[in-house]
């Protein structure tokens, strides 16, 4: 795309969109202009409506995936060509409820058993510990955990800040990584990137590799661990409530509430971290 490209970049940093947003939304533009084989500028509706029927009937996406292709071509000619309406019409792809797969206890102790460089040991219990995001993981700073009062200051999608549970057994193994790796330029966990912290990818590889190794019949991602974090939390009786300010999730009015009060709620919140391997380990399998 050339030229439209670097517009379409400059744009979305404007706009503060997060970098994994940014990264996505540049790439599925490229593949809506190496589809047709033409720059977007001399393309419209019809064309894009071509592409996501190929995406969802060739390439068989799923369509959480198609969503985020229509939103980066919606903000491709919105923003970026300033064609307002071309798009307005075009269904946005509804999403199938699906039931997200959760490790047990039994599950987590096992992979983070399997993880012997401290680094991605350290990452992995950031996630299930704090119910972090990869992305939150991988970005992580030494300042925005509080061993004062237990939380992990975060800012996640939309660029909304919240706070999280530190879980004692993650601090203290952070503290003994710290010592032991002596982390520079800024991040918990540096990398090759072009941020300076360790990839999505790079965590996700590695991660990866351990799930194969512990022989899951169930599909595991990164992303597992957050959605086991949160049924966790639940089974061990934290309110509903509480895990969504966790979360960070925006969807119900009453959240902005939850987020004012979580800081004393979390507390007296436990981390399901810290569970593992005692007797209240039981309710979690």
């Amino acid at each position: 795309m050339g030229i439209l490209r670097d517009r379409m970049e400059a744009d979305l940093k404007i706009g503060n969109y997060s970098p994994s947003t940014q990264s996505q939304y540049l790439y599925y533009a490229a593949q809506f202009a190496a589809y047709h084989q033409r720059s977007p500028a001399e393309m419209g509706r019809d064309e894009v409506r071509q592409w996501l029927l190929h995406l969802i009937e060739q390439r068989e996406y799923r369509s959480a995936t198609v969503k985020v292709a229509r939103a980066a071509v919606v903000f491709l000619y919105r923003r970026t060509l300033g064609r307002e309406l071309e798009l307005e019409s075009l269904p946005v792809p509804r999403r199938g409820r699906r039931v997200p797969e959760v490790l047990s206890g039994i599950e987590v102790e096992r992979l983070l058993g399997l993880i012997r460089e401290p680094k991605y040991r350290a990452i992995v219990m950031a996630m299930y510990g704090g119910g972090l995001r990869v992305s939150e993981a991988c970005s992580l700073r030494p300042e925005q955990i509080d061993s004062k009062r237990m939380v992990v200051r975060l800012r996640g999608k939309g660029d909304k800040e919240r706070y999280t549970l530190l879980s004692e057994r993650l601090l203290a193994y952070l503290r003994e990584y710290w010592r032991a790796a002596r982390p520079a330029g800024g991040w918990m966990f540096p990398g090759r990137s072009k941020t300076g912290h360790i990839s999505r990818k790079t965590v996700g590889d590695v991660f990866g590799k351990v799930v194969r190794e512990a022989g899951f019949k169930k599909r595991v991602t990164t992303h597992t661990l957050r959605h086991s974090y949160a049924t966790h939390l639940q089974e061990l009786g934290t309110p509903l409530s509480v895990i969504q300010a966790l979360l960070g999730h925006s969807q119900l009015r009453a959240t902005e509430t939850y987020l004012h009060t979580s800081r004393e709620v979390l507390s007296r919140t436990k981390s399901p971290l810290d569970v593992l391997g005692t007797p209240a380990a039981k309710i979690l399998g």
